[in-house]
């Protein structure tokens, strides 16, 4: 896994190289996301309670991918990044299709922690690949493309895994989705180009290796990460549990069928956060050029503005009104992501940059993907007590109510801090 040296990197092939990463980040999200509109049929099959299905969309998934994800960036800040992908996509794309053989919730269960292993060791390198192929003032425009990956791919979870669930089956859907990653794999294996190590800002790379502890000691030192991770992580614990149970809602409060959910959430989602991604990183990059805190600011102005639209998105009796609301704040919750990438990866040395993503990603999948839909969900129970059909209802309002203005006072203080910090980065 020795690293290339040297490669001359033109503009053909850093387009490639971001093209292909983003196709990869499709696939991860297709294999996270298609279980949330898959769970409706697999709680008739297996009849399990709504913290069930919150275990297997969230803490399954989320205890082995947030911790696993740091001693695997320790390697690829040491080794060959584009490698570690190739086998890491492998991992998940097999267990993805195993998922569907499985015979009980216990073996679906280990077939989605063999997801998350594999999961695991994407976004840290592909965090810091783009770093090196993308110079600071370009680097949240990139990221926000990358971020698409997730818009992509959540719509083709929901719109296939749609489909398939009420057509063919959810075990057929898990392999349908998981085989075409093997593929995708080696073709990236072999046509992407690993970059040079801080080949976008002309730095040399001294060949000093950071410890994990050592890069966390950094990062605790600068107030803005502190206020950036807390906010991203607090911001996905909403998202997560909405993903993984927004379908369950439409279905039980309004009575649409999984394919119709599907149709209209997968469009919905894919071009609503697809705008948010691309927007708030052209848009972060256009304002904070000179000054980050700007950016930072109206990221914080942003979530605000969508948390308004929490109420009446519950609380409506009209599901296709439901889902038109459900479009502007689906775009506004999810402009800060390309930016959050981005400054971590300005915030660091050229050789933290992979652990120092693993450490975000940590915070933000331990607090959102692994609290999220568990929280939701047990939630969602309690109120079945008194609420019936409509627990899922009030467990989202609840949730939503609460983290709007908590994860824009985050965003907000990390402005305060973020240009300051940025100055700091060769203090080691």
């Amino acid at each position: 896994m020795a690293e290339d040296n040297n490669v001359v990197i033109d503009d053909k092939t850093r387009r490639y190289a971001l093209v292909m990463i983003t196709a990869v980040y499709v696939f991860n999200f297709i294999d996270r996301q298609i279980l949330a509109i898959l769970l409706p049929a697999i709680k008739v099959e297996f009849g399990v309670d709504d913290w069930v299905l919150g275990f297997l969309a969230g803490s399954a998934f989320a205890l082995f991918y947030a911790t696993l994800g740091v001693p695997i960036a320790l390697l690829a800040d040491r080794w060959n990044r584009r490698n570690l992908i190739a086998v890491s996509l492998t991992i998940w794309s097999a267990m993805t299709a195993l998922s569907g053989a499985a015979g009980n919730v216990v073996q679906l269960a280990l077939a989605r922690i063999g997801v998350g292993v594999g999961e695991a060791g994407y976004a840290p390198p592909a965090h810091s690949m783009i770093a090196d192929y993308y110079p600071p003032e370009k680097r949240s425009s990139a990221m926000g493309v990358f971020a698409l990956g997730i818009s992509f791919g959540i719509m083709i979870a929901y719109l296939g895994g749609g489909w398939m669930a009420q057509n063919i089956g959810w075990r057929q859907a898990f392999l349908i989705v998981g085989v075409p990653g093997l593929i995708l794999a080696l073709l990236f294996r072999f046509t992407v180009t690993e970059p040079q190590r801080g080949l976008s800002e002309g730095k040399v790379d001294d060949g000093v290796r950071y410890g994990v502890f050592a890069v966390a000691r950094f990062l605790l030192k600068r107030k803005s990460f502190i206020h950036l991770s807390l906010g991203a992580g607090i911001s996905s614990f909403t998202a997560y549990a909405v993903l993984s149970f927004f379908p369950s809602f439409l279905e039980r409060s309004h009575g649409l069928n999984i394919q119709e959910i599907g149709a209209y959430l997968g469009i919905i989602i894919g071009v609503s956060t697809g705008i948010g991604y691309i927007g708030g990183g052209y848009y972060s990059d256009k304002i904070g050029k000179e000054n980050r805190s700007r950016s930072l600011r109206a990221i914080a102005g942003a979530l605000l503005l969508g948390w308004v639209f929490v109420f009446p998105l519950y609380l409506a009796t009209n599901p296709y009104l439901v889902m038109a609301l459900f479009f502007l704040p689906s775009m506004l919750s999810n402009c800060y992501l390309p930016t959050t990438f981005a400054q971590v990866q300005s915030l660091v040395d050229i050789r933290m940059r992979s652990v120092a993503s693993a450490i975000l990603l940590f915070v933000i999948n331990i607090i959102g993907l692994g609290l999220g839909p568990q929280v939701a969900g047990i939630l969602s129970d309690y109120l079945s007590v008194t609420q019936g059909n409509e627990s899922l209802r009030y467990s989202l309002l609840i949730i939503g109510a609460i983290t709007g203005p908590w994860t824009a006072w985050h965003f907000y203080m990390a402005s305060r801090y973020i240009d300051s910090d940025l100055a700091r980065v060769d203090e080691t």
